[in-house]
């Protein structure tokens, strides 16, 4: 299919957008758990189990209520059941599932290879559905589904899979679920030109400097209790600094002394000045000058001199590009190119949730799907021409 839009001349290569979108699996939420709960819910369950079953040698020689014992007797292999199916995924998954970076994610008895995801509306059991999609005529060019919620893992396999579509004037662009150190290295060794925003981009941006008047406000109806402000602790802007005579005055008026001159943190040059335990124990600002006043015993202070002694990093140079007039204007065409193809998928083909189990066939039906979007828009732009 991809051959044939591109025949038909579809696919622009300008820019790929990529972004995905987490849809529930057929899987159960409720059996999400690591191996360790999985085996205290069995102990739980067995432990149930005994407590009924003496009840039950207890009663034997007491008149009981009719259809009780039998609806107790269910009730017992039921639980002797759901403990045992537990025993039997412990036998047969003998490890944890393991993210990227080594930590421990929860399991799912149901379908294994699903993941807990955090959407708008609530956590789901689920997938992640990504897609590259061309600018030009908004053609899906790759699409992947993993079970994973951390959207930073994805990239790099969907641009190495779209790899041989990217030609030397293209670009990259997607969101700051996207966007790590390593990823943008990734990119610079793919030789591939990305935008990736960050999570600070739009506050950067003039344009949306009255964004918060736009957000939801809380319900006054919902809590009555006032906002308890908190107390702004004193800042270096606080402190007086002669960058001349190397001296720092605290807003108390005594003196700090300086404890390193040329200290580097986080590859910047800074000044560090400290207080003295005589002059902070009993200083009257305390509340107002350490964050801890009952367990800190001085203040220390720092004031950068503006020196770099590091290369500047991937996220650094990223910033600048993006920031820049034609950075913004570029990213800016994101939006309209990707949404459009997951309003198609999810309003008009009516995809609300994945109905197979296993990534493989996950995989399989959210490819179909991005198939037929493609047949659309052959059918529109192609041979409609």
């Amino acid at each position: 299919m991809l051959f044939l839009c591109d025949a038909q001349g579809l696919i622009g290569r300008e820019m790929f957008a990529i972004d995905g979108v987490k849809l529930p699996s057929n899987a159960s939420k409720a059996k999400s758990g690591t191996r360790a709960e999985f085996a205290r819910q069995a102990a739980k369950l067995e432990g149930e189990v005994r407590k009924m079953l003496e009840r039950h040698r207890e009663a034997d020689d007491k008149p009981t209520e009719p259809g009780l014992a039998e609806k107790e007797t269910k009730r017992i292999k039921r639980l002797q059941k759901d403990a045992a199916q537990m025993r039997q995924w412990l036998g047969d998954n003998p490890e944890d599932r393991r993210g990227a970076k080594g930590a421990i994610r929860k399991s799912n008895r149901t379908d294994n290879e699903s993941a807990k995801m955090a959407t708008s509306k609530g956590v789901i059991q689920g997938y992640c559905g990504v897609a590259a999609i061309d600018a030009k005529c908004q053609v899906i060019v790759e699409a992947q589904a993993h079970g994973s919620g951390s959207e930073q893992e994805l990239l790099v396999p969907v641009v190495e899979a779209m790899r041989d579509l990217i030609e030397q004037d293209s670009i990259v662009t997607a969101d700051a679920g996207y966007h790590s150190e390593a990823n943008l290295k990734a990119l610079a060794e793919l030789q591939v030109e990305g935008l990736i925003a960050d999570n600070a981009m739009r506050k950067r941006d003039e344009r949306f400097a009255a964004q918060d008047k736009h957000k939801a406000q809380p319900d006054p109806l919902w809590d009555k209790t006032p906002n308890q402000k908190k107390t702004r602790l004193f800042g270096p802007r606080d402190f007086h600094y002669d960058e001349d005579s190397k001296t720092c005055i605290c807003p108390a008026g005594e003196f700090l002394y300086q404890n390193g001159s040329r200290v580097l943190i986080q590859g910047r040059e800074a000044v560090k000045f400290t207080g003295a335990k005589r002059v902070c124990g009993p200083c009257p600002l305390r509340n107002q000058c350490l964050r801890h006043p009952d367990r800190t015993p001085v203040r220390q202070v720092v004031f950068f001199t503006g020196k770099h002694h590091r290369p500047e990093s991937h996220t650094e140079r990223m910033k600048s590009k993006i920031d820049s007039e034609e950075g913004r204007r570029r990213y800016g065409e994101r939006f309209a190119t990707v949404e459009p193809v997951f309003g198609n998928l999810r309003h008009n083909k009516r995809l609300s949730r994945f109905t197979l189990r296993g990534r493989t066939k996950v995989d399989t039906q959210w490819k179909l799907y991005c198939l037929v979007h493609n047949i659309e828009k052959l059918a529109h732009h192609g041979y409609a021409q």
